[in-house]
């Protein structure tokens, strides 16, 4: 009854907080809301919960809270917190609860958001996350526990969100990722957070807690079978040799940790754990006797690893054969082994279809076997291998290969002098090269292990020795300083001319937005005046430098700025929306001029926006005519040029144009020629799409609506919309539509030639001027020379009123 009725308080307190969250604007109570979500992660003496309600948040509402949080990340109250806040209050949630939770929620959130500043804050507290050693407490957790507490599924969602976590950053952040998210750093970060884990582990089994390895085991392996194995047990492997070499703990961890590897993981494991560890010792002590108890170990140790791959180096097969001779239990093993490459070395088939390659590695598995084989084991097994003798050199010496006979050359002596036949011994004449000589070299004693450091904590190292390195720096630079000024107690602030402040400006709290969708998100949820300022100024060349994040919003942003009131009050207000509908018309053409061009005969659109969308069309249509602007391509030339001019001493002028100077001073001119600048020719960006602009502005002109009647008492926009399919017909010259724009133009204002108004009737001169203009001759003989005849009558009408 107790727990009941505590899950019920923390219920109602946690609902009260969301409900705040979500539709307060008041900054103290969303500080107070979110203070109290914070009480229940507080483990500390001052903490006001107690540990039953911080065990229901944490199982039931945590994940809620941060989820909440993530989709409130445009809300203008977080922007009102202070760096302080933010840091305590938002991302202090993020890195206090259950890490599985808070890692799962990050990765979530990446994956979701666009490319904005949201998305950069979430990716700052996943680096903080990482830093500050989550990633080991999540392990930790995950160790303590005696059963599965979580689904299945949820687990294998975290172990591949933990595996791959450089690959889903990367996927989305791509050339803006951080340094800590790419392999060369994450997968050291993640084998030190599992080092860290096992050492936890350790410290509790000596206190008599009891530990799963499990999801350890299955985090190393997941990693693992991604092809991260190299990068993470280059770290792991020499920290467990050394923490195994005289720490029987240590070893139990380590061979527990092997045995819960999932069998189809195994394989992965082995192979990178026998490439880290620095010889058959360490190998012993960290994965024990695991090839006696697993099958799969067994396989990939003894066949897979020494017959079927040749790909490692020697070091390797030291390290196997010495790790299935170093024991006792093991040697049957060693046994097989040499029965098994015996076979495979002397196979005539194998000899003749197989890589050169392959057959010196099996030939190096061969020796090596060998040599660590006890003479009483050689006796037991002289039959069989006095047979792969004598097979096996046949084979090889009936091979035309030279390097196929050397090999068995060598062999052959080894094994004839290891079986003493009769005491006499095989002895063969050949030059030796590189490939013999690293044959002989096998059969040399020596040590397999290279000496190993005594365990060191790294986590701790590199950090006290920046620190230290800190330290000595700052005193340093403060005894220069006190040496090179001494008397700097002693200067006076009275001969300091005061600063002119009065051009000043007050610093804004808010930042201006940095990606085009922040602005739009600004532009539709945000109330805070400040934040719709800056995001109003900061669209238009949002838009211009970004043309392929603008396509992707260019419709919904042009909507959204249509329908915005100046109910801020803001200055240039009208402009800057002008502004920014102009820029997203010119780099989205089609898309934004069939929206505007629909939306101007729709219903409920006041005079005031019906003219916002004629003068956009007109301004962007009159950008697009234009040449692109030299000023950049003149930039980049001059930047390209001044790169790939190469520098000749103080004076980088040319040789070429010194004489060339010289020689126009001294030449006599009676007349001199000026020289105009030649004009490069460039596309005409308004000519492929004017028919967008043009045409579907005078598909519904003669159909009154509700709000609006074109032809009716709205003649003010009537007059401007003719003026406006003017421009675009005079924009039009030279292009392939101009012929049909010209005579749909023509038979739209002959109607309303003799409109009452004079704005309308001035609109129809330009209009008519624009289409005789604009047209080639010889479609205005062909196309309208009907009209002609009556459109000379009623200019030279007009030229006579006007007179």
């Amino acid at each position: 009854m107790e727990s009941l009725t505590t899950n019920t308080d923390v219920r109602l307190t946690v609902t009260r907080c969301f409900r705040t969250l979500k539709s307060s604007t008041d900054s103290s109570d969303i500080i107070t809301a979110l203070r109290t979500l914070h009480s229940y992660l507080d483990e500390g003496p001052d903490s006001t919960a107690t540990s039953a309600e911080r065990a229901e948040f944490r199982r039931a509402h945590y994940s809620s809270a941060l989820q909440l949080l993530v989709s409130n990340i445009q809300a203008d109250w977080l922007h009102q917190l202070t760096a302080a806040q933010r840091a305590e209050l938002w991302d202090g949630l993020f890195l206090a609860g259950p890490p599985e939770q808070a890692l799962l929620v990050l990765m979530d959130a990446i994956g979701e958001l666009r490319p904005t500043s949201n998305l950069d804050h979430v990716v700052s507290i996943t680096e903080k996350f990482l830093q500050r050693g989550r990633l080991a407490e999540l392990l930790w957790s995950y160790c303590l526990e005696a059963a599965p507490s979580d689904s299945q599924q949820l687990r294998e969602t975290l172990l591949g969100r933990i595996s791959a976590l450089p690959d889903i950053t990367a996927n989305k952040l791509q050339l803006n990722n951080r340094a800590l998210f790419r392999p060369q750093q994450y997968y050291p970060l993640l084998a030190t957070e599992m080092l860290t884990a096992l050492e936890h582990t350790c410290q509790a089994l000596r206190a008599g807690t009891d530990c799963n390895l499990t999801f350890v085991a299955q985090t190393l392996g997941k990693v693992c079978i991604q092809g991260h194995g190299g990068s993470v047990l280059a770290v792991m492997a020499p920290r467990l040799s050394a923490c195994t070499r005289s720490d029987m703990v240590w070893q139990r961890v380590c061979w527990k940790l092997l045995e819960n590897v999932p069998q189809r993981w195994m394989e992965s494991v082995l192979t990178g754990l026998v490439q880290a560890v620095s010889g058959p010792d360490a190998l012993g002590r960290i994965i024990g006797n695991l090839v006696l108890t697993n099958k799969k170990a067994q396989f990939v140790i003894t066949h897979k690893l020494l017959l079927l791959q040749y790909k490692y180096e020697t070091r390797v097969l030291r390290i196997i054969l010495g790790y299935l001779a170093a024991d006792r239990d093991r040697r049957p093993l060693l046994i097989q082994v040499l029965r098994s490459v015996s076979q495979a070395w002397a196979n005539s088939s194998a000899v003749k279809h197989t890589p050169l390659e392959q057959q010196l590695y099996v030939s190096k598995a061969l020796l090596l076997s060998v040599s660590l084989l006890k003479d009483s084991e050689i006796q037991e097994l002289r039959s069989e291998l006095l047979q792969c003798m004598l097979g096996g050199m046949q084979t090889h010496l009936d091979s035309n290969v030279v390097r196929i006979r050397h090999m068995g050359m060598v062999i052959g002596e080894y094994l004839s002098s290891r079986m003493d036949i009769n005491g006499t011994k095989l002895k063969f004449e050949y030059d030796q090269d590189e490939e013999t000589r690293e044959l002989l070299s096998l059969l040399a004693p020596g040590a397999c292990d290279e000496p190993e450091a005594e365990p060191v904590n790294r986590a701790d190292g590199p950090q006290e020795t920046a620190e230290s390195a800190q330290n000595a720096s700052q005193t340093t630079s403060g005894a220069q300083a006190l040496k090179t000024d001494p008397d700097s107690d002693l200067d006076s602030d009275d001969e300091l001319t005061p600063y002119d402040m009065s051009g000043d400006q007050e610093i804004s709290k808010a930042s201006p937005p940095r990606y085009l969708r922040d602005c739009l998100e600004i532009l539709i949820s945000s109330e805070d005046p400040v934040r719709v300022e800056l995001a109003l100024k900061a669209a238009e060349s949002l838009v211009r430098k970004n043309s392929f994040a603008a396509r992707e919003i260019s419709v919904q942003m042009s909507k959204v700025l249509l329908h915005m009131d100046d109910k801020y009050n803001i200055n240039g207000f009208l402009y800057l929306r002008q502004a920014t509908m102009v820029a997203l018309t010119v780099t989205d053409c089609i898309p934004v001029a069939h929206y505007l061009t629909t939306e101007f005969y729709s219903l409920n659109y006041s005079l005031r926006q019906r003219l916002d969308i004629l003068e956009v069309l007109a301004l962007a249509a009159q950008e697009l005519s234009k040449p692109v602007t030299e000023k950049k391509a003149a930039s980049i030339s001059s930047a390209t040029t001044a790169e790939s001019t190469p520098y000749l001493g103080d004076n980088p002028v040319h040789w070429q144009q010194v004489v060339e100077k010289r020689i126009q001073s001294k030449t006599k001119r009676l007349t001199k020629k000026v020289n105009q600048p030649v004009t490069k020719a460039t596309p005409n960006r308004y000519a492929p799409v004017a028919g967008h602009f043009f045409f579907p502005l005078l598909k519904n002109y003669d159909k009154p609506q509700v709000t609006f009647d074109l032809l009716g008492s709205d003649h003010l926009v009537l007059g401007r919309l003719i003026h406006t399919l003017g421009l675009f017909m005079h924009l039009a010259v030279n292009a392939p539509i101009a012929a049909q724009m010209g005579c749909a133009l023509l038979d739209f204002v002959w109607a309303v030639r003799y409109h009452a108004d004079q704005m309308v009737r001035r609109g129809v001169l330009f209009a008519v001027c624009s289409v005789f203009l604009s047209m080639p001759s010889q479609n205005l003989l062909v196309d309208i020379s009907d009209q002609l005849f009556e459109t000379r009558s009623w200019l030279a009408g007009i030229k006579k009123n006007v007179v």
